[in-house]
């Protein structure tokens, strides 16, 4: 992958600072649902340096920048923002807008954050300092800080702004038009800095105001409303400062905390009814939270919204096909708009034959080495189950369809019906990254044979691609009814045949497993791996099949461990969780399939105890603050790789949820 560092393609910044005297804030209402998220992730972190990963950031609205919480007691300001680029992202400062107030000392900062805005709060004798932040759109945060005067005199208070220092690479400042204008040879973003009370000159260190001084009188506060934008190019500046005149703080808070309270609502009463506890209600509000802050607008070469795998990891800050399918089912329990948004995201990507990127990025750089396995069809079933939108089934259907097709013209080397992962440069490593397990045990011999111009295949036939092209059939003859288009039928009576292969070339009765083939479909693969369940969430087996598959997966000595149903059989010989990507961590999408799987055959109560086994055994999953991460040891139940994982969390909300 491309690594090198890019900046945000644009950066433009506004402060709008106002000051008002005003009795204690106002109460808000109280928002049921959204108290499930109070502190569900921890954000406290001061940044060091431009790359510091040590926290997690809070980002809304789809913002391509998000912020910390401060847990310095010299620094009054949230921390940040983080820009997000191409594959990296970069801390601008430690606070771009610190707040400084003469002679004074705080306490350490009290925080309070939920999924709608961050708050954090410093006091001292005298005064009490209350910061709250809330993204109005994918461009702005507003940033509402109220002082108080607690004491039984007047205060006078001496404040100014400054950037505190600045982080990223290669920024400048300098004066423009009364604006504080910042800019980078390293990117076309320009910034402004706008202090409409205050002067503000620039300096070596970026910039500072003058220093203003009120007077607040014993019990009163003052406010100072400010705003932080970043805006593309393609954006209109013009029309974001329109709506920043006509909108208030207060306004902005409360229309987060419906939507967001709405949000959880809808995820909270469709659990299923043996996932009631508290526990499971926070947990749906951080797997909601954690695919938020992975949310971004359309920009560059994105023309629709998306969704990062993990903002966290640098080498994750693009759009995945799969990864997009999974999350989009996941997201649409609560917001299917965003849903929609993402499958059109990816299929913006698709070529005249059919074929869909593996990942793009916002600036280019896509890997159209493969493409990922073929859940798009399921997912847009699964939004179209939430809300009827027959037109996006009729702009998402022939697209779907011919995504299907492809898979039969370049992925079917011996044109037997069977499909084999592949890749379109002849490559070993794309290939076996198009099955989405990159290193997974069964491939360990693999060797690539050409099927035409641009098209090659492994020499194995999966049963995982082909359970899933059984299931995208099924799908598929789904929306065909929907669209009452006459496809439906030929859609089932291939998907009888291809369940009658998946039945009979893939399952060995003697171990009681499905396994992938050789391509004359006579040899098994040994070794016992996710796959094998994937025809169980197809509904492709035999009930007597996934009898004997259900015995191996609530086996503890195989898949029933501390975290159940990971990508290899804990037995195996070359099972190896901390080195071994797919080769034994827990990825929770196989899990939910496995789960799933055991449901569609009537095994609940299997499928109750693996999925209670999972939240408690995987580390830190249902305990606030802590990010739900990459993959888990199943063993041991660490957290593994990237933190703030968005399929993960989709997973999560689909292992609760009643569909």
């Amino acid at each position: 992958m491309n690594r090198s560092i890019s900046f945000l393609s644009a950066l433009i910044l506004l402060f709008i600072v106002s000051c008002k005297k005003n009795n204690d804030i106002k109460d808000t209402p109280n928002y049921e649902y959204l108290t499930f998220s109070k502190n569900i992730l921890n954000y406290s972190v001061v940044p060091d340096k431009r790359r510091d990963k040590s926290g997690l950031m809070f980002s809304d609205q789809g913002a391509w920048f998000a912020y910390s919480t401060s847990d310095s007691t010299k620094l009054t300001s949230f921390s940040g923002p983080f820009l997000l680029t191409q594959q990296w992202g970069v801390w601008s400062s430690k606070a771009l807008a610190n707040l400084t107030i003469e002679n004074q000392n705080w306490s350490t900062p009290e925080v309070s954050n939920h999924n709608s805005h961050l708050e954090q709060t410093f006091t001292n004798n005298d005064l009490e300092l209350t910061q709250q932040l809330v993204f109005v759109s994918g461009h702005t945060a507003l940033i509402n800080t109220s002082i108080k005067n607690k004491s039984d005199a007047p205060q006078k208070v001496s404040y100014s702004w400054s950037n505190l220092p600045v982080l990223a690479d290669s920024l400048s400042f300098s004066m423009e038009n009364k604006l504080v204008k910042i800019s980078s040879p390293k990117t076309d973003a320009i910034g402004y800095l706008s202090f409409p009370n205050e002067e503000a000159a620039t300096n070596e260190a970026g910039y500072s105001t003058s220093l203003k001084t009120v007077s607040i009188e014993p019990n009163e506060s003052i406010s100072f409303a400010t705003s932080q934008t970043f805006i593309f190019s393609e954006y209109s500046w013009a029309d974001e400062q329109k709506l920043l005149s006509e909108i208030d703080f207060d306004s902005v808070l409360n229309a987060r905390k419906t939507e967001k309270n709405n949000q959880i609502k809808s995820l909270v009463e469709n659990r299923k009814t043996q996932f009631q506890d508290t526990m499971y209600a926070e947990v749906l509000a951080k797997a909601a939270l954690t695919m938020q802050n992975n949310w971004r607008i359309p920009a560059g070469e994105i023309a629709f919204e998306g969704m990062f795998p993990s903002y966290h990891y640098s080498g994750f800050n693009g759009f995945w096909s799969w990864d997009t399918w999974k999350q989009a089912v996941g997201v649409s329990f609560y917001d299917t708009r965003l849903a929609k948004q993402q499958m059109k995201q990816m299929f913006e990507f698709q070529y005249d034959d059919g074929f869909v990127a593996d990942v793009v990025y916002r600036t280019g750089g896509h890997n159209l080495r493969d493409t990922k396995p073929p859940l798009s069809a399921w997912a847009v079933a699964k939004i179209y189950e939430k809300d009827n939108d027959l037109e996006f089934v009729k702009y998402m259907y022939p697209k779907l369809k011919k995504y299907h097709n492809w898979w039969y013209a370049k992925r079917d080397h011996d044109q037997d019906g069977i499909c084999e992962y592949g890749s379109t440069d002849g490559s070993l490593i794309a290939a076996k990254w198009e099955s989405g397990m990159d290193n997974a045990i069964r491939f360990d011999d693999s060797k690539i044979v050409k099927n035409g111009e641009g098209a090659f295949s492994l020499d194995q036939e999966s049963v995982d691609l082909n359970a899933y092209l059984y299931a995208e059939k099924l799908y598929l003859a789904q929306l065909s009814e929907a669209l009452n288009n006459g496809d439906a039928d030929t859609y089932k009576k291939e998907a009888e045949a291809l369940k009658s292969t998946i039945q009979t070339q893939f399952y060995d009765a003697e171990d009681g497993w499905f396994y992938d083939t050789n391509l004359d479909g006579d040899t098994f693969i040994k070794g016992e791996g996710s796959e094998g369940w994937t025809a169980l969430w197809a509904k492709a087996a035999t009930q007597e099949q996934a009898e004997a598959v259900k015995v191996r997966m609530m086996n503890p000595d195989k898949f029933l461990t501390k975290v159940p149903f990971q990508t290899m059989s804990a037995d195996h010989e070359k099972f190896d969780p901390l080195r071994g990507y797919w080769r034994g961590p827990n990825w929770l999408d196989q899990a939910y399939f496995g789960v799933k799987g055991l449901r569609n055959y009537g095994f609940n109560e299997e499928a109750d105890k693996a999925t209670v086994q999972i939240f408690k055994g995987a580390e830190g999953l249902l305990e606030k603050g802590k990010a739900i991460r990459e993959n888990y040891h199943p063993i041991s139940g660490k957290g593994l790789n990237a933190r703030n994982f968005s399929w993960s969390a989709a997973h999560v909300i689909m292992l609760l949820m009643n569909d």
